[in-house]
């Protein structure tokens, strides 16, 4: 599966997920799933990504939110026109969940300001017709 969202924020964000079935265990339950997300910069200035905040829910109307510094250990820094890729995971209790949220951007003039993370649905195959 995958989505897009542009937004006025001059950020678009991709999101591509997968579901990692030789990590999984049903009978615990947990449901590994791996995400890809691009962030493509359309701004005429570069950005730096700070930080991110994630709101994830699964099937039984359990939240988790996550805040940290960067992703995956990185703070990179997006010229314009330019896009940075990067994987993570999430393991849920349920077959069905979903994640989205925000990066915390900051641009050269040192203004932070937040990209929407698109929701976007984590899903075991054939769980959603």
């Amino acid at each position: 599966m995958s989505r897009q969202i542009q937004d006025d924020c001059g950020i678009a964000i991709e999101v591509s997920t997968q579901y990692l079935q030789q990590q999984s265990d049903p009978g615990r339950p947990a449901y590994a799933f791996a995400y890809t997300i691009t962030i493509a910069n359309n701004r005429t200035q570069p950005v730096r990504l700070l930080s991110r905040h994630w709101i994830i829910t699964d099937q039984n109307g359990k939240v988790e939110e996550v805040r940290g510094n960067g992703v995956v250990g990185q703070q990179p820094l997006i010229a314009p026109g330019q896009s940075y890729q990067y994987s993570s995971g999430a393991v849920l209790q349920t077959e069905i969940g979903d994640m989205h949220g925000s990066y915390t951007m900051q641009d050269i003039d040192g203004e932070l300001f937040d990209a929407p993370i698109p929701l976007f649905v984590l899903a075991v195959p054939h769980m959603l017709h």
